[in-house]
């Protein structure tokens, strides 16, 4: 049943009869976040009393109370385990991505009604913050279906790890060239459709045989028409190139489940992931033999992933997340001067993606460098993607004997 309008401000929409367990579950899930306030593990023997929002009424009020120092930080631990963690620092380290409504779940239930409150806490103000939103939802709702005991368990029939990095290290120094990322990649929000005839396994072998190093593989349905079947395909159709899984990562539950699909490596994005996360997503990676990749699109991004100890591979993402605004010259300004010198003392590998479609675009960015790159949308368009990558290259970087 189509919303019906109720009020101006803020918006209030009911829709017809709906009775849904889950969705009331999920709203009494244990969130750690009460009225709409995330709770300060910080604290010794505070008592968090929920607050009431005015346009909302909840059933209850809930009160939660910290002994002491370790206990909160086990709860941290689990809530991290569990990818709940409230970021307080967020905003004080640049991000200006919501990883979920600030106002909880932006419907709720009235007898048989469902009423959505449009606010600016619980309204996407672009569409990364929708995807993550969405992607929440998504992910609470696989973990029910397979909690982490259950997929821990599963990782031992998994295929073995391939070194991620190790393969790029080798592609560059065999051809000179920056190593090539090559993705495999249906649609996107910014492009629409990209390819019709969409067949994974044959795309990724093209891009295997004609000197592709590692692929990427985006498992992202409901935005990029990806799928996590299709990068367990490819792992299973014998393609040797090292995978990574192109996923919004928000949980570590996440990091489980593509190891368990076939995933060599999995991309982490600075744009919504505070610095505790991605250390703590990138602990779970070494456990698990996965290779990193931490995706920046400005300064500060970057500064706050050189501040952050393991790191193997950055990524330089040269659209803007909020705007799709692309622009090559961003890798080139965030590898000059300290930050650059930095990358080189800690022999960290720097990927370019986006807005790559020429050999003049990869020599750019190899003389600002970079010494591999992720490229989709210019070679999942052509009529052969495989053939595509000398047009990209200016010449075959196959290796082929």
């Amino acid at each position: 049943m189509v919303g019906i309008a109720i009020g101006t401000s803020p918006r209030i929409r009911a829709s017809g009869p709906c009775f849904s367990a889950r969705k009331s579950r999920r709203i009494l899930s244990s969130r750690i976040w009460v009225g709409g306030i995330p709770m300060d593990f910080g604290r010794k023997s505070t008592p968090l009393r929920c607050t009431r929002a005015e346009e909302e009424s909840t059933g209850a009020c809930i009160s939660v109370t910290s002994t002491d120092d370790d206990t909160a930080n086990s709860i941290k631990v689990r809530e991290l385990e569990n990818g709940n963690l409230p970021d307080d620092g967020a905003a004080k380290q640049g991000i200006r991505i919501r990883r979920r409504p600030l106002t909880g779940p932006p419907t709720h239930m009235v007898g048989p009604f469902e009423f959505r409150l449009e606010n600016e806490g619980n309204t996407p103000r672009n569409i990364l913050e929708k995807i993550l939103w969405d992607k929440d939802i998504e992910v609470s709702q696989m973990k029910e279906r397979k909690p982490l005991n259950v997929l821990k368990k599963a990782l031992t029939d998994a295929p073995p790890v391939r070194d991620f990095v190790g393969a790029l290290k080798a592609s560059y120094q065999q051809t000179g060239m920056p190593a090539l990322i090559a993705e495999v990649k249906k649609a996107s929000p910014s492009r629409g459709m990209l390819r019709e005839d969409f067949d994974p396994v044959k795309i990724a072998n093209g891009y295997e045989k004609n000197g592709a190093a590692c692929l990427s593989v985006l498992t992202d349905e409901k935005y990029f028409q990806g799928s996590f079947e299709n990068l367990e395909a490819i792992r299973r159709a014998g393609v040797e190139c090292p995978l990574l899984c192109k996923e919004f990562i928000i949980d570590a539950w996440q990091i489980y489940y593509a190891r368990s699909k076939g995933a060599d490596a999995i991309l982490l994005i600075a744009a919504v992931l505070p610095d505790l996360d991605i250390k703590y997503f990138t602990k779970i990676c070494r456990m698990l033999g996965l290779a990193a990749l931490v995706e920046v699109h400005d300064e500060r991004e970057m500064d706050r992933v050189l501040g952050i100890d393991g790191i193997q591979l950055i990524g330089i993402n040269n659209r803007d997340l909020e705007t799709f605004e692309v622009d090559i010259l961003n890798t080139k300004n965030l590898l000059e001067g300290e930050r650059g010198e930095i990358i080189r003392q800690k022999d960290i590998m720097v990927v370019g993606e986006s807005g790559l479609f020429t050999p003049n675009d990869i020599s750019y960015v190899q003389d600002a460098g970079v010494k591999a790159v992720l490229v989709g949308e210019s070679l999942i368009k052509q009529d052969d993607p495989g053939r595509g990558i000398a047009g990209l290259f200016g010449k075959d970087i196959s290796l082929r004997v």
